[in-house]
């Protein structure tokens, strides 16, 4: 990572071992995130919302924003035509400033990786950036994402490349195979914040739920 406000914190995220880990030093971070993350070029937003456009009509409701931090995309999401957007987040720091932002429908302080507390199929679309990465959510946070996505909706998602060489990749292809998702766009990996050094590249995948 470049040297900068945002080296430590991000650090530590990925090296966090524990969801309430995770949680302290988002909620740490909350203040001067968006600034930060500014600063390091965050291109998952961005690339996000450009795939969300795409494959989802002007319109769809309701979404989720699953990882939803401080509200970067939900912002846009809202100035772009999609007008029903709820956030979920482990970080109750990153939902107050989500909140503040007045975008959101709903607000949701819960962890991605265990069962979600919503109904099969209410989402139209889900949208999740940064979130499949080091020492936050792993391929187990993937099946619930498709169970609350509502038939021929979409899910969005980036996926860091240590993730998706350890099994990530496997798990899209066999979900495929069973007739569950359908990958209708897949980018070339990039580097998420050309702002820090030695980056591990990501990628973009859109999922059509079966």
């Amino acid at each position: 990572m470049a040297d900068g406000k945002h080296s430590g914190s991000l650090s530590a995220a990925y090296a966090a071992k524990r969801p309430e880990e995770v949680a302290a030093i988002y909620d740490g971070w909350a203040e001067t995130y968006d600034a930060d993350m500014s600063a390091a070029g965050y291109r998952h937003p961005t690339i996000c919302l450009a795939l969300l456009a795409r494959h989802l009509p002007r319109g769809a409701e309701p979404l989720l924003d699953a990882g939803a931090g401080t509200g970067l995309i939900g912002e846009w999401l809202a100035i772009t035509g999609y007008p029903k957007v709820e956030a979920l987040d482990i970080s109750q720091g990153m939902l107050d400033k989500a909140g503040a932002k007045g975008v959101y429908t709903a607000l949701h302080r819960l962890a991605m990786g265990n069962a979600l507390p919503f109904a099969d199929g209410v989402y139209a679309g889900i949208v999740s950036a940064g979130v499949f990465t080091s020492g936050h959510v792993g391929i187990e946070g993937l099946d619930e994402l498709i169970r609350i996505c509502r038939p021929g909706g979409i899910i969005v998602l980036t996926v860091k490349n240590t993730l998706w060489q350890s099994g990530f990749a496997e798990r899209i292809a066999g979900l495929e195979a069973q007739g569950r998702v359908k990958r209708v766009e897949e980018t070339a990996p990039y580097a998420s914040m050309p702002g820090e050094s030695d980056t591990v590249p990501s990628r973009g995948l859109v999922l059509r739920v079966s």
